[in-house]
């Protein structure tokens, strides 16, 4: 049997992807999702041979970021799967930033993730971290609880 909720009445918590911070995380991850994507498949498209690496984590960070999306927007149920992909793209967005400012030539073409996401005004550093922290805080609050079940009303002595 399906639980029905009021008009307007909020889908889950407060901290889910569905009200409030989680909307506009959803958004972000979304816009992000569709724009690295974009960007790698005119990369990988027009010019795979020169930066075949680049472009492939340009691609692969599109992918994480639509899982994220998805978990997200999920809530609760969709929580591992977020917590997943936002740590997997925390620790891509740490490594390739590393790697692409220690060794530029291994990266002759910037990725979503080259830099920190510099070329992204940084974005990529800063979502994983907002993604956490919102997962963090949802996973304290407490699940929302069906009311208790009225009892029944109370017998009269008998005569």
């Amino acid at each position: 049997m399906r639980e029905e909720r009021a008009l307007g009445g909020p889908a889950e918590s407060a901290g889910s992807g569905t009200s409030g911070p989680g909307r506009v995380l959803v958004a972000v991850y979304g816009t992000f999702a569709l724009a690295a994507g974009a960007r790698a498949a005119v990369q990988i498209a027009t010019r795979f041979s020169e930066a075949p690496v680049a472009y492939l984590l340009s691609a692969l960070a599109a992918a994480v970021y639509v899982v994220a999306t998805v978990g997200l927007a999920r809530g609760r149920r969709g929580r591992r799967t977020a917590l997943a992909a936002i740590t997997v793209e925390l620790v891509g967005v740490l490594v390739i930033g590393t790697l692409s400012l220690v060794d530029p030539a291994a990266f002759p073409d910037e990725t979503v993730w080259s830099a920190y996401g510099r070329g992204y005004y940084f974005v990529p550093l800063v979502l994983p971290v907002l993604g956490l922290l919102l997962l963090r805080r949802s996973g304290r609050e407490p699940a929302q609880k069906s009311p208790p079940p009225k009892s029944p009303p109370p017998k009269s002595p008998p005569p």
